[in-house]
């Protein structure tokens, strides 16, 4: 069995990927993905963590949702056609340009699809990868256990998104704490 690491928030990041407009409609849990998406992002802002969001083939299914892209700080998400994140030339270099970053926190959709298969090529590439059960999802129920179980075998981190969230934090009575309180509450 791996060794347990803690999460660290100098050396980690958030991938967002592919929560678009066309392609969360037929997302059973997509009211719980996006809350929980938004959340991690607000977390990533208020701790300072580097953020990428990336889309899939926006041209045929659409922008990234305004709730995430408001929670991004201006910055544009990535287009792509590669189910992998890490197989993106734009979204590597993006990467590899947080260079403090040894872990990646992931969520999106779909599960079995771009989260498994960015998590495996992350895990290639030598980073830990941590998948959020409740900020992902795919359109059947199937394939989602069956991506979290996958990324379990492979070697990634399964948790949720306010384990994820407190692990980061560390401690209360934090002016980071105090920030993040109303939006988990």
């Amino acid at each position: 069995m791996a060794r347990a690491k803690r999460l660290v928030r100098a050396n980690t990041g958030l991938l967002i990927i592919d929560i678009q407009e066309r392609m969360m409609p037929v997302i059973p849990a997509r009211d719980e993905v996006i809350k929980n998406s938004v959340l991690l992002a607000k977390a990533a802002a208020i701790l300072q963590l580097p953020m990428i969001a990336t889309t899939q083939y926006a041209a045929r299914i659409g922008a990234l949702l305004p709730e995430i892209g408001a929670e991004i700080g201006g910055e544009q998400p990535l287009d792509k056609l590669e189910f992998d994140c890490f197989g993106n030339a734009a979204v590597l270099q993006k990467i590899h340009a947080c260079s403090e970053v040894d872990t990646w926190i992931v969520c999106g959709v779909e599960t079995h699809i771009c989260i498994y298969q960015t998590v495996l090529g992350g895990l290639g590439a030598g980073y830990d990868m941590w998948v959020p059960a409740d900020a992902v999802g795919s359109r059947a129920e199937k394939n989602y256990l069956t991506g979290l179980e996958r990324i379990r075998q492979i070697g990634g981190a399964v948790g949720n998104t306010e384990m994820i969230i407190y692990e980061l934090l560390g401690k209360a009575g934090t002016p980071e704490f105090k920030a993040l309180l109303p939006f988990i509450k």
